[in-house]
């Protein structure tokens, strides 16, 4: 097997921690098969030492990998800068620079952690939903944007939400195509009945249908429905559809159904690229106390190998080995329950590699 080359970006906050963890995982595969190991700057760190959230080096790393592996973005410390330079921008920017406009973020009970969501039992035992976020266009990125002033004095906020077909379309075709590796069903969450783009989007959702996925169950969903249905009854969704900023508050909420957000992967997918990055942010509060979960990290190392690095067997081996290390009864604080002994970032680590090995 030719060389796999692997950039990673710790970033901030607790994004130093996992990744470390995560480096076990690499450093178990890299025993395996050939690879290499870059590592860069994302983020706050990277302002700090570049004055740039996205140093120019990092995207040309970036474009040449196989794969990037990322940490987390942000904190308190930044939070005065212009928003600019935040470190936001870094995560922001990474993803249109590199063309990645799929983030596909799985919602997974595992069946050891059930009684760990806040939800009853019998509502989460079982759930697995593949969101399909569009990434690269919509609200997040849309011009004209920014605050102006007045003639009268007061301020004014505001963002443009914008769709073309294309884009639309890319996303519908990733939707449907990794709902045929699944149950075969996909819902298309809009908000069609007020928002002029949101009914392109569903015209364009259903033509896609139409023209290539007859055999794909499609229906379509008000984004405010979907919130309340991912509560009510979240297994009658397999793959759900949606625009960047619903995506972004769907798969978060999604994610609490699991029991805690430190568990959960993400994939972000280009034509050429792709980012691989745990959905949690970069947790300031706990950043250096060796308390975060890096789980969700190891197991987006996992969906690293089974999509870009065409290593579906090491894949499978670490995701049962998060699901033994779940056995054993092990757990960071963020998914015990009340009594239950805890470990730490690094001692959870070891436990997966150990597993492993």
């Amino acid at each position: 097997m030719s060389t796999k080359t692997i950039l990673v970006l710790p970033g901030d906050g607790i994004g130093q921690e996992i990744i470390a963890e995560a480096r076990k995982v690499l450093a178990w595969a890299g025993k395996r098969v050939d690879l290499n190991i870059v590592e860069g700057l994302i983020g706050g760190t990277a302002y700090d030492l570049t004055g740039t959230p996205l140093p120019e080096e990092t995207v040309i790393q970036g474009k040449e990998a196989h794969a990037v592996l990322l940490g987390a973005v942000g904190g308190t410390q930044w939070e005065s800068l212009d928003y600019s330079v935040r470190p936001e921008r870094g995560l922001l920017g990474i993803r249109k620079e590199l063309g990645l406009y799929c983030n596909l973020r799985p919602a997974k009970v595992y069946p050891q952690l059930a009684d760990a969501s806040t939800l009853k039992k019998e509502v989460v035992s079982g759930i697995d939903i593949m969101v399909v976020r569009e990434l690269s266009s919509g609200i997040y990125f849309g011009e004209p944007k920014g605050i102006e002033t007045l003639p009268n004095g007061q301020r004014r906020g505001f963002n443009t939400l914008t769709y073309t077909t294309s884009e639309i379309e890319r996303i519908a075709v990733r939707a449907f195509e990794t709902a045929r590796k699944r149950q075969k069903r996909v819902c298309s969450v809009d908000k069609a009945n007020v928002l002029e783009c949101t009914e392109l989007w569903r015209q364009v959702v259903t033509e896609v249908h139409a023209k290539s996925y007859p055999d794909i169950e499609l229906s379509h969903m008000y984004v405010d429905n979907a919130a309340m249905q991912l509560i009510r009854n979240p297994k009658q969704f397999d793959v759900i559809v949606t625009t960047n900023m619903f995506g972004d508050i769907l798969s978060d909420a999604a994610s609490m159904l699991t029991g805690s957000i430190g568990m959960l992967q993400s994939a972000s997918l280009g034509d050429k690229c792709a980012l691989y990055e745990p959905i949690h942010g970069s947790a300031p509060d706990i950043a250096g106390k060796g308390l975060a979960n890096p789980l969700a990290t190891i197991l987006s190392v996992a969906m690293m190998f089974r999509h870009s690095l065409d290593m579906p067997q090491e894949a499978q081996m670490v995701e049962e080995a998060v699901s033994a290390v779940l056995d054993q009864g092990l757990r960071t604080a963020d998914i015990a329950m009340a009594g239950e002994p805890t470990i730490g970032t690094a001692a959870m680590g070891d436990a997966v590699v150990a597993a492993l090995s």
